[in-house]
């Protein structure tokens, strides 16, 4: 059974080995590479919650480690929308990690926050971040042409988004693209 919680600050080793991932570092804004960078940006997870900007959280499976991080930021309080974000550590993908804490934060964010739109948005070359959403109950709206830019390159991004009156069943699971 899979949970969220604060980040606290004993997560800060399991948040740097995540982040020394290439992967994840080349598409993190933000790449804490050293124990009090990482106490930093533990601590501004909880400054924006308690702002009511972002709301994000460590996904456990209840053995406490954090196993990945999931986030939904407000983007527009005025039309009550926001944007759902995720990642989660090499050694516990494909567990379903993401979808629960996809699945979880949704339902925290129309129970809590009073958000009535979820959108989120992934490379079309990550076809298991598609699936994710999908299984989460995200129905995909479209491709946005190269709006990713990291490094050289850019990406075409495949977009969704859950109301709070949408149910998860129903949703097909394809990927983006395909």
């Amino acid at each position: 059974m899979y949970r969220l919680r604060l980040w606290e600050p004993g997560d800060a080793e399991r948040l740097l080995s995540a982040f020394a991932e290439p992967g994840l570092a080349w598409q993190s804004p933000e790449v804490p590479a050293t124990g009090e960078e990482a106490l930093a940006w533990i601590g501004r997870q909880r400054t924006a919650a308690e702002a009511g900007d972002a709301f994000g959280f460590a996904v456990t499976d209840g053995t406490g480690v954090a196993l990945g991080h999931v986030q939904v930021s407000v983007t527009s309080r005025a039309h009550d929308l926001g944007w759902v974000s995720y990642w989660v550590h090499a050694d516990a993908r494909g567990r379903g990690a993401a979808t629960a804490a996809a699945l979880l934060v949704a339902e925290y964010a129309f129970a809590e926050t009073g958000l009535f739109r979820l959108e989120l948005g992934h490379r079309l070359n990550n076809p298991a971040s598609c699936l994710v959403a999908r299984r989460a109950g995200f129905r995909p709206e479209g491709i946005e042409r190269q709006k990713l830019h990291y490094g050289d390159e850019r990406f075409d991004t495949g977009t969704h988004a859950r109301l709070r009156t949408d149910g998860v069943a129903g949703v097909p699971l394809t990927a983006c693209g395909s």
